[in-house]
C-alpha cells in the first residue's frame, strides 16, 4: 500500500481532476490574507506542499498530453489520420500559437508558483518545528528548480520569479539560459546544505516519495551537464553513489518496472502512482495494445529505426544481413516476407506478392523461427522494452489472462482460432511497447496503473557520471567504463572491453556508446528528448533516415519534416509574448 503522504497528495490531485476545477490550477498565488489561513497550521501547510508535488503528475496521468519520448528518436505517434496537435512539431508546421507551447509553459509556472507559496510562507507556520520547516522549504525549492530545469531545457532562457507577484506584475524579461541554470544550482545548494533533508527515505518510510538530498545532487549535476562543467557534475553524481542507492541484485531489467519493485534502491525520485481514477500512470493505455487489460490504445509505437540500433548481446552492432543475407539490398516491400507467419494460405501469399513481397524467400515451415533468431541474439533490454515478432504477451482484455503471440498477417485474437495480438493497426506490423504495459490481469484499468514511474533513477545517474568523466578529456574515457559496465551487467549485455566488439578506443567512441546505452536503458521513461537536445543529436535522430512511423521492414507510413533549426528551442507561447511585451521570441519563430 502507498504511504499516507502519497495518498494525501493524490487525494488532492484527484479531487481537482474529477471535479474539473480549473480554478485551482489557474489560481493566482495566495495573497497575504489567504496565506495566513493556508499556513495557519502544520496540517494545512503540508496540504499546500502536497499540492506542489501534485503538479508533477501531469506528464503521467493524462492520455491527452504529449509523450516526451515521441519527440525523442525512439517513439512514434500512431497517426492514423495524420500528424495533428502537438505532433505538428514533427510535421514542420507548428506555430507559436499552438496550444502545446502554452500548456507546458503554464504547467511549469503553476508548479513554480505553488512551490513559491511554500518557500515564502512556511516559516510562519506556528505549530511546525524548525527542522521540519527547513526540510519542507528544501523540498519546495527542489520542485521549483525542477520546473525551471524543464522550462530551460525547452526554451533556453525564461523569466525567473523567485517569489509570487500580483496578477499584473509578471512582466519580467527572459533571463539568459546560463542564468537560469545558475538559479537551479543556487536552489540546489540550499537544499544540499539543509541538515534536515535526508539523503534517502527507506521503502517503508512514511516520507517515501518526498524529495531527498540525492535527488537534489542529481538535479544540480544535470544543470552542470548543460553548462559543460563536467568535474562539478562528476562530483555531484559521485556523491549520490554513497547514499545507499544501487542497481539491486536479483532484479533484472524486465522486472524493474513493476509494482513489486517500484520502491527498490534504484529509484531516486519517482512519480508516485496511485490506484485511483486519474492518479495512476496511463502508460498501459497509451503504450498498451488491444489485448491489454482495460484495452490499450496503441497511441504510440516504438521507432523501427531505434529498435534496429539495439546491439547483439555480445556487443556486436546489429546487422540484418547477418541473419538474413541480402536483406539490406532488398526493397522494404520485398523484405516483408521475412516477417510473415508459418503456414500462409495461398490467398495470403498472393496478396503479399501483389504488394511487392518477395515470396520466393518464404519458408512455409521455419519462417517464424528464422526471424525470431534475429531478436533472440540481441541485448535483453530489447525484449523487455518491445513486443518483438513471434514473442508472447500475456493479455487480459477478455477478463482472464491469455497468452498471445505477435504474428503477421493478423488473423484472429480468439483463443480457438489463433491468439494473435490485436493492435490498432492490424494491417501493418509495428513495434508495440512492452515496458510499463500491464501483464495479464495485474491491473484491470489502463487509466490508473499504480506502478510508479521513475523520474531519476540510479542507472541514469551512472550513465551521467560516465558521461561527465568522459567529457573531461581524451585520456579520461577508460575511467568511465566501470560505470557503464554496471548498467550493462544488470542488462545482461557483454561488458565494455570484454571482446573486440566492446573494446572502447577513444573519447569519441565512448561518447557514442554512452549515448546509445542511455537510449536503450531509459526508453519510454520520458527523459530522452531533453538529453538529445543537450547532446545536439536530436535533429539527426528524429528526422534522419526517412524518419517517421515505419513498419518493421522499413516501409514508411508517415514521414516527418524538420521545420528548421528554430525547432531546437521551443517557441514562447504567442499569448505570453502578447501579454508581456518584455518577452523576446526565440529566433526563427514568427
Amino acid at each position: 500500500m502507498k504511504n499516507t503522504f502519497i495518498t494525501i497528495v493524490f487525494t488532492i490531485l484527484c479531487t481537482v481532476m474529477i471535479s474539473g476545477c480549473e480554478a485551482f490550477l489557474d489560481r493566482f498565488p495566495y495573497d497575504e490574507n489567504s496565506a495566513s489561513v493556508a499556513f495557519s497550521t502544520a496540517k494545512k501547510a503540508e496540504t499546500v506542499l502536497n499540492g506542489a508535488y501534485s503538479n508533477l503528475s501531469y506528464d503521467y496521468t493524462s492520455s491527452d498530453v504529449l509523450n516526451w519520448d515521441a519527440f525523442a528518436g525512439i517513439l512514434d505517434p500512431q497517426a492514423s489520420a495524420g500528424l495533428t496537435g502537438s505532433y505538428l512539431f514533427l510535421d514542420g508546421t507548428i506555430q507559436p500559437n499552438n496550444t502545446m507551447f502554452q500548456t507546458w509553459w503554464k504547467r511549469f509556472y503553476e508548479g513554480i508558483n505553488r512551490a513559491n507559496d511554500v518557500i515564502s510562507h512556511i516559516d510562519a507556520v506556528p505549530d511546525m518545528d524548525a527542522a521540519t520547516k527547513a526540510c519542507r522549504k528544501a523540498e519546495a525549492k527542489f520542485l521549483r528548480a525542477y520546473h525551471y530545469y524543464r522550462l530551460n531545457c525547452l526554451w533556453r532562457g525564461v523569466p525567473v520569479y523567485l517569489e509570487n507577484l500580483g496578477p499584473d506584475q509578471y512582466t519580467k524579461a527572459r533571463s539568459s539560459e546560463e542564468d537560469v541554470w545558475n538559479v537551479i544550482i543556487t536552489d540546489m545548494n540550499d537544499c544540499i546544505a539543509c541538515e534536515s533533508l535526508p539523503d534517502k527515505y527507506g521503502s517503508t518510510s512514511a516520507g517515501y516519495g518526498r524529495v531527498t538530498k540525492a535527488a537534489c545532487y542529481m538535479l544540480r549535476g544535470k544543470a552542470y551537464m548543460w553548462l559543460k562543467e563536467w568535474a562539478k557534475a562528476e562530483a555531484d553524481f559521485k556523491a549520490v553513489t554513497t547514499m545507499g542507492y544501487s542497481l539491486p541484485a536479483g532484479i533484472t531489467y524486465d522486472k524493474l518496472f513493476t509494482l513489486a519493485n517500484e520502491r527498490c534502491d534504484e529509484m531516486i525520485f519517482s512519480f508516485q502512482a496511485e490506484n485511483v481514477t486519474g492518479c495512476g500512470n496511463v502508460f498501459s493505455r497509451t503504450y498498451g495494445n488491444w489485448e491489454t487489460a482495460g484495452n490499450g490504445n496503441n497511441t504510440y509505437y516504438m521507432s523501427t529505426d531505434f529498435v534496429d540500433t539495439y546491439e547483439c548481446a555480445d556487443g556486436k552492432p546489429f546487422d540484418w544481413d547477418d541473419f538474413l543475407p541480402g536483406y539490406s539490398s532488398m526493397t522494404p516491400a520485398a523484405r516483408k516476407i521475412f516477417f510473415c507467419r508459418d503456414g500462409l494460405t495461398a490467398a495470403e501469399l498472393a496478396t503479399l506478392s501483389a504488394n511487392g513481397a518477395d515470396v520466393t524467400k518464404y519458408l512455409p515451415i521455419g519462417n517464424e523461427a528464422r526471424i525470431k533468431a534475429a531478436y533472440a541474439a540481441r541485448d535483453p533490454r530489447l525484449a523487455a522494452t518491445v513486443i518483438t515478432p513471434y514473442s508472447e504477451y500475456k493479455g487480459g482484455f477478455y477478463g482472464e489472462e491469455i497468452t498471445y503471440v505477435y504474428r503477421f498477417p493478423y488473423r484472429s485474437d480468439e483463443t480457438d482460432t489463433g491468439n494473435d495480438i490485436r493492435t490498432r493497426r492490424n494491417d501493418n506490423m509495428l513495434y508495440c511497447p512492452r515496458k510499463f504495459v500491464t501483464v495479464g490481469r495485474e491491473c484491470t484499468d489502463v487509466n490508473y496503473n499504480p506502478v510508479d514511474v521513475p523520474i531519476f533513477r540510479y542507472a541514469d545517474l551512472l550513465l551521467l557520471l560516465a558521461e561527465a568523466i568522459n567529457e573531461q578529456g581524451p585520456a579520461k574515457y577508460a575511467d568511465a567504463v566501470p560505470y557503464v559496465n554496471q548498467v550493462r551487467a544488470r542488462a545482461g549485455a557483454a561488458p565494455l572491453n570484454s571482446n573486440s566488439y566492446t573494446t572502447v578506443t577513444s573519447q569519441d567512441d565512448m561518447r557514442a556508446r554512452i549515448r546509445n546505452e542511455k537510449r536503450w536503458e531509459l526508453a519510454l521513461e520520458e527523459v530522452l528528448y531533453t538529453e538529445e537536445l543537450r547532446w545536439g543529436t536530436w535533429k539527426d535522430l528524429r528526422f534522419g533516415n526517412n524518419a517517421g512511423l515505419k513498419e518493421l521492414w522499413g516501409t514508411n507510413i508517415t514521414r516527418y519534416t524538420y521545420g528548421g533549426d528554430n525547432y531546437l528551442k521551443w517557441a514562447l507561447p504567442q499569448s505570453e509574448v502578447e501579454m508581456n511585451r518584455n518577452l523576446s521570441q526565440n529566433d526563427g519563430w514568427l
